[in-house]
């Protein structure tokens, strides 16, 4: 993978399976934060956020 293109994009499949790992006591919330952070809850909330700023102007 080219490094220069960045990071993928958002996987909402890893994101809800680490989710459920927590819910459901799988893994300690340690694990659970890096898994959310490398599959791209991050970049995630900042389009999240900047669609709701872009619709209230």
């Amino acid at each position: 993978m080219d490094m220069s293109e960045g990071p993928p994009p958002p996987d909402p499949e890893k994101l809800l399976a680490a989710w459920t790992e927590w819910e459901t006591g799988e893994n300690t919330p340690g694990r659970v934060m890096a898994n959310l952070k490398t599959a791209g809850m991050p970049e995630l909330l900042r389009v999240l956020v900047e669609q709701k700023q872009a619709g209230e102007s």
